[in-house]
């Protein structure tokens, strides 16, 4: 995927999760699945689209990509929440169900 076909699904798509991991990021490996169990099960129409920060540098540049994992969330196409290296799942559920649950109904 390319910058500007990212963009472009950023707008288009109601909602995305950006996450960026490391070849060699132990947390980003343990926190992937169940990141993705999360999603999957209780945001499930928003498109999860995983980077390997190294792979895609330019990408992972763009988006000011510090630390590992990193993981950018846009609703309507602005960010909306940005959560890096130590991320609590039980946070980013409290702090996105209400705006998702507006964003679906």
């Amino acid at each position: 995927m390319t910058l500007e076909e990212l963009r472009q699904t950023i707008q288009q798509e109601p909602g995305v999760l950006l996450y960026f991991s490391g070849e060699h990021c132990s947390v980003c490996h343990a926190l992937r699945p169940k990141c993705r169990e999360l999603f999957d099960t209780v945001f499930p129409q928003i498109k999860q689209i995983y980077f390997d920060a190294e792979e895609h540098r330019e990408i992972a540049s763009h988006f000011q990509v510090l630390s590992l994992p990193t993981m950018i969330l846009f609703l309507d196409g602005r960010e909306f929440m940005r959560e890096g290296r130590s991320v609590s799942l039980h946070k980013l559920r409290e702090q996105l169900a209400r705006p998702y649950k507006m964003m679906t109904e």
